[in-house]
């Protein structure tokens, strides 16, 4: 246990990290502490109104957009701010937690943005939480450098105008920080990560001639995104730097955002940047949210629902229209494909598929995308370079053409696709494989040449369990059933141990990711995020 000066009002209930006093500050946690008697029971407010959403969702398997804002959509004189010049060129964007040498390369891989990111690519532990800041401020600082112990190969930063635009994405509002207390409570690890970002960083961003920039996870709907509007404005006042500072980009990649699109840019217009097509934690909040609808909302294999699927293409054109509408960038999903140092054949086809993918983005009106490794920064650029030319984007692409209806976001039951037996074994394989490296403190991990990430855990765990309760039957005739999931996850495992070996499995994490994975997948009560209970068993 340590704790700061005793005229903080947090307690740190964390053994001390080296340098952790350059972060953890009396002056930031004070900021800290402010975000949370001041924001958190709204946020409260917020998560229980998640709840009867959920169930009203479960009565009536709709969705629809709001007749009560039906003014702001009408209303075409309003748009967001106009784009700082750090953000107005996002062709290519690189994902990625923030260790130090992820820091490193991220900055330095030809990418115009890096989302620096504490959520689904970083396993919250409280050494993940301090050195990720630590490694943000150092590299603003120019004070980074990394050797790797194994190869011994070293890693710096380039000249600063070869760097890439940071903007670093918080946890969500579901997640708390259990390492951070305030009269007695945890503060939502949102406010810790957005909240010691800014205070040490926002003044020194500007110095360089950025700002504050960040991307907003797991948003359900526009009252959620007033919330952090409002966070911004205090935010903006407490440290002394103007109103507008601030730029957020919001992922819609909760099937009830989605259809609050304009609203939630609306109540972010001052501080907004744009919207994001995410894919997996889309795809998760579909099936969390029409779990109980019947046959019709069957999601097939993961693998199967690609962009092109009409649901999934009727999200990606209304988020381009919505955002040129509004004076906004619209940012692409990712391309997770991580290149072999060992197969050829295995990069050629995953390089046209992430070409196609690309093409298929920057043709739609798309003003950038992501993806998960460096090797692809050329590819991608290549195919917005192709279409912008020297534009730093297309919003003047307004997509006037595009008319999609409140039926079309879940018209899940319009892709032809069924879910198959090696899809459930797909999704046992890398939900255990996953979960195993996350209690070793690993967000973002390289399965089967995939860079996998909590979404696409809770989308393997997710269709598990909606395969199960909805009584589907393969095409080799198995019905899928707990004692299904469960022989499965048997023979993974054993397939693992000869894999890696018997010392290497014992000193792993695998019986207990394999008995997480179990739980979260078979349960009755399905757990709205896996990393709930994930994170009452993360050491650290």
């Amino acid at each position: 246990m340590s704790a700061p000066a005793p005229s903080s009002p947090v307690v740190v209930d964390a053994e001390p990290l080296p340098r952790q006093e350059e972060v953890i500050t009396t002056e930031a946690l004070a900021f800290v502490a402010e975000l949370h008697r001041r924001f958190t029971p709204r946020r409260a407010g917020l998560l229980a109104r998640r709840a009867k959403r959920r169930a009203e969702i479960a009565r009536t398997s709709t969705l629809d957009f709001l007749p009560e804002t039906a003014a702001i959509r009408a209303d075409d004189s309003w748009k967001v701010a106009p784009s700082p010049a750090a953000l107005n060129d996002r062709r290519v964007e690189i994902t990625g937690p923030t260790d130090r040498k992820m820091t490193i390369n991220a900055l330095n891989s030809g990418a115009k943005i890096w989302l620096a990111d504490f959520e689904d690519a970083s396993a919250p532990t409280w050494e993940n939480v301090v050195t990720g800041q630590l490694n943000l401020i150092d590299a603003y600082t120019r004070a980074i450098d990394f050797t790797d112990p194994k190869s011994g190969k070293s890693y710096a930063l380039k000249a600063e105008d070869e760097l890439a635009t940071v903007v670093m994405r918080p946890r969500g509002w579901h997640l708390n920080e259990r390492h951070l207390l305030v009269d007695g409570e945890q503060v939502p690890g949102a406010f810790v990560d957005f909240g010691l970002y800014f205070f040490h960083n926002a003044q020194r961003l500007l110095d360089l001639g950025k700002g504050p920039y960040f991307y907003l996870p797991k948003t359900e709907s526009h009252l959620e995104a007033r919330l952090w509007n409002d966070v911004f404005v205090f935010a903006q006042d407490y440290v002394g730097i103007p109103q507008g500072t601030v730029r957020a980009t919001m992922l819609i990649e909760t099937i009830t955002a989605a259809y609050e699109m304009e609203e939630i840019l609306y109540e972010l217009r001052d501080h907004a940047s744009g919207l994001n097509a995410g894919r997996w934690d889309y795809l998760f909040s579909i099936v969390k949210n029409f779990r109980d609808g019947g046959p019709r909302f069957v999601l097939p294999d993961r693998n199967a629902v690609t962009m092109t699927a009409p649901f999934m293409r009727a999200y990606t054109e209304l988020l381009v229209r919505t955002c040129h509408k509004r004076g906004a960038h619209a940012i692409g999903g990712m391309a997770a494909f991580i290149p072999s140092r060992r197969d050829e054949a295995v990069n050629k086809v995953a390089f046209e598929k992430v070409k196609a993918d690309k093409d298929r983005e920057a043709g739609d009106g798309f003003d950038g995308s992501w993806v998960a490794h460096p090797d692809l920064v050329p590819i991608a650029m290549a195919s917005f370079d192709a279409v912008l030319g020297e534009k730093p984007n297309q919003k003047d692409r307004l997509r006037e053409d595009v008319d999609v209806k409140a039926a079309d976001l879940i018209a899940v039951d319009s892709l032809h696709a069924k879910p198959t037996y090696p899809g459930l074994v797909n999704a046992v394989q890398v939900g255990i494989r996953y979960i195993e490296a996350w209690l070793r403190g690993l967000g973002a991990v390289a399965i089967f040449n995939l860079m996998e990430d909590a979404a696409t855990a809770e989308i393997s765990r997710s269709q598990i369990w909606q395969w199960i309760n909805a009584g589907v039957e393969f095409e080799n005739g198995e019905k899928a059933t707990p004692e299904l999931a469960r022989k499965v996850a048997a023979e993974e495992l054993e397939n693992i141990r000869a894999e890696i070996g018997a010392d290497a499995f014992a000193a792993g994490h695998w019986q207990q990711a394999h008995d997480l994975l179990l739980e979260v997948a078979l349960d009755d009560d399905y757990a709205d995020f896996l990393t709930l209970p994930a994170y009452e068993q993360l050491n650290g």
